[in-house]
């Protein structure tokens, strides 16, 4: 069984049990609302196309919630003129839960949800006991504390960690000079 319904300029085509997301609806979350643009109906029997309409027809539906879209990106653009602007967009969508197809003259009956059953409370141990502190040392002292650490070196000065200016290239060797030359 299915249905092609028409709801905020779109088409979908459901069944029973699917969930869909639709343009925003006025209803409040957890309403029951009835979509009675049905387009074509797909029963046991045959399908039925509406002219444009299928007289009678509707969808019981659910809504589960209202939320957004994911965002999309608008980027306009004039070229060699220097204009570029970004936007973005959300769109308002609702979430539905198909209930049931009807054709003319059925009507929808909910389910009654089931109640839920309370779980069963389990038995409380015996009474427990009173975790014990430690005794007190004779006197109220304190217990000793811990030896502090060692304080840390202080930083060198900047000046002793640069190498001075003063320390000069060494000259190169005669070895270095001839395998320059054969180099070149």
């Amino acid at each position: 069984m299915f249905a092609v319904i028409k709801t905020g300029g779109k088409q979908y085509r459901v069944s029973p049990r699917d969930v869909i997301r639709v343009e925003r609806l006025s209803s409040p979350a957890g309403e029951l609302v009835e979509l009675t643009d049905v387009l074509a109906m797909g029963r046991d029997d045959g399908v039925t196309l509406g002219q444009p309409l299928v007289e009678g027809a509707r969808v019981a539906a659910t809504v589960l919630e209202h939320r957004r879209a994911d965002k999309i990106v608008v980027f306009r653009k004039l070229r060699r003129k220097n204009f570029r602007r970004t936007r973005g967009h959300r769109q308002n969508q609702t979430v539905l839960r198909i209930e049931e197809i009807l054709a003319e003259g059925e009507t929808f009956t909910p389910p009654k949800p089931e109640p839920k059953k309370k779980p069963a409370k389990a038995k409380k141990p015996g009474a427990k006991r009173k975790a014990r502190k430690p005794a007190k040392a004779a006197g109220g002292a304190k217990p000793k504390a811990k030896a502090k650490a060692k304080p840390k070196a202080k930083a060198k000065p900047a000046a002793e960690e640069k190498p001075s200016a003063e320390a000069k290239p060494e000259a190169k060797s005669d070895d270095a000079k001839s395998t320059a030359e054969e180099n070149s």
